[in-house]
């Protein structure tokens, strides 16, 4: 192994992302109008193809984490890209639907596994403070990636046996990469973290909104994802390398969603999701309306673009906040959510296409944004610690009994490094307090007692229990 600096990880991380989420995962969008029409496919089966590396995703995504504390991040990372490599290279040589549909399954398997990878990787060689920063900068590898097939379909729009040929070479590079510079590590846990609390009655009921609604807005992505080159073809008699573009735009505007996406979370999370979800309806209604315009239908990929980059990104954060000592749950399970939302509504998306057409079909996945939006308000926003302290005290009589003043309870840092704070213990056994607070001290009533400079040395010497 060859060591990398925090960025150098990062942006290294970002690589394998744009790799296995851009062009194993995401592209496949692109090439749909050549791959249809040279395997006569229709838009149902189309719509069945598309759903299975979402599925697959979901599996792989399921078992990840066992598998990264089993194979360690090394090899998790390297099965991932061997995977994304025999997927990449069935779908360059499918000859049937079946063959194109084992090559996207296998894709999506290689997509689940390597985060997980990445993540175990990243608590290794990478400060816990930078986590956070590392995180995002991989996470917007799926945007590369995308911009990075654009080219392709511009100038080998017909052409994609070849192209995804070259794809699975990078994929193979990917692999050579990952044995050299990913240490063969498993998830680095503290030798002393506290066991993850039971979830709450309250925890749940967030959790399961949460979830809810990253699979309605999977669901409502998946026209895009899926058809939106084939509509602006087949509909808008668009020439099939201008498609490229609209995944470019989609690619470029979703670099910025992760900035979106952090200012919602500290700000007002239901009010931005109604709103992102609005523009994502949009997007598909701006699309159906003039496909033969590529101005407007590159101007709905970029507002398409940053509004699902948002979200996904604020579904990923607020997972993390609601359950920041559950690393394996909170950031994990939206993003199954959403690609089973993606699952679903891909033969769904299909199977309209086929009856009534692409405006038709687009325009009433679009008023279900709609409706999905107006729904907002009951989205997990900020947590009310004062509603949560009053109503545990409401159902618990005896607590009330035996004490006379219950203190209100203080706000709790949230986010990834709270996720990792909160697995420390203290000698006792409780949960250590990452950043004490000094004025809270200086009240207590005992006085301090002076330290002897052999007991500073013997605190000095003493590791850091962070």
């Amino acid at each position: 192994m060859r060591a990398l600096s925090s960025m150098g990880f990062a942006l290294f991380g970002a690589a394998l992302v744009a790799i296995s989420y851009g062009l194993a995962r995401f592209a496949f969008g692109l090439f749909v109008p050549s791959i249809s029409a040279e395997l006569e496919l229709s838009a149902y089966l189309v719509g069945i193809v598309g759903a299975l590396p979402f599925i697959s995703f979901v599996l792989a995504t399921a078992v990840a984490p066992l598998a990264a504390n089993l194979m360690g991040a090394r090899y998790l990372a390297v099965l991932s890209g061997l995977l994304g490599v025999v997927g990449l290279g069935l779908i360059s040589e499918s000859s049937d639907a079946i063959m194109l549909g084992t090559g996207v399954f296998v894709c999506g398997i290689c997509t689940g596994l390597m985060m997980p990878a990445l993540t175990a990787a990243m608590q290794s060689v990478v400060s816990r403070s930078m986590h956070g920063r590392v995180s995002s900068i991989m996470n917007a590898g799926t945007s590369i990636g995308i911009m990075v097939a654009v080219p392709t379909v511009v100038f080998l729009a017909d052409a994609w046996r070849v192209t995804y040929e070259g794809f699975a070479f990078l994929a193979l590079l990917g692999v050579v990469a990952a044995w050299y510079f990913i240490p063969s590590v498993s998830r680095v846990i503290p030798a002393n973290a506290a066991p993850p609390p039971k979830l709450t009655r309250l925890q749940w009921s967030r959790l399961i909104r949460l979830t809810l609604f990253a699979f309605a807005m999977g669901f409502v992505s998946s026209p895009y994802w899926l058809f939106a080159p084939d509509l602006a073809v087949n509909l808008g008699a668009l020439a099939p390398n201008y498609t490229g573009w609209l995944w470019f735009a989609a690619g470029l505007a979703g670099l910025g969603g992760a900035v979106v996406s952090d200012l919602a979370d500290r700000n007002n999370p239901p009010i931005t999701q109604a709103l992102m979800l609005m523009m994502l309806a949009a997007s598909l209604v701006l699309l159906a309306a003039s496909p033969g315009n590529l101005g407007l239908a590159i101007f709905s990929a970029l507002v398409f673009g940053l509004a699902y980059m948002s979200l996904t990104g604020l579904y990923l954060m607020t997972g993390i906040r609601l359950l920041p000592g559950r690393l394996s749950i909170g950031p994990v399970l939206p993003f199954m959510a959403c690609a089973l939302g993606q699952a679903a509504g891909s033969p769904v998306v299909g199977m309209l296409v086929e009856s009534v057409g692409y405006a038709e079909a687009f325009s009433i996945f679009a008023a279900i944004g709609i409706l999905v939006a107006v729904l907002s308000p009951v989205y997990p926003g900020h947590i009310d610690y004062f509603a949560d302290w009053t109503e545990s005290i409401t159902e618990s009589e005896e607590a009330v009994a035996d004490t006379e003043e219950p203190e209100e309870p203080q706000p709790e840092d949230t986010g990834l490094q709270a996720a990792y704070d909160h697995q420390l213990v203290d000698e006792e056994g409780a949960p250590l307090d990452p950043d004490p607070d000094p004025l809270q001290e200086e009240d207590s009533d005992e006085e301090p007692e002076l330290e002897t400079e052999s007991e500073s040395e013997s605190q000095s010497d003493k590791p850091d229990s962070r």
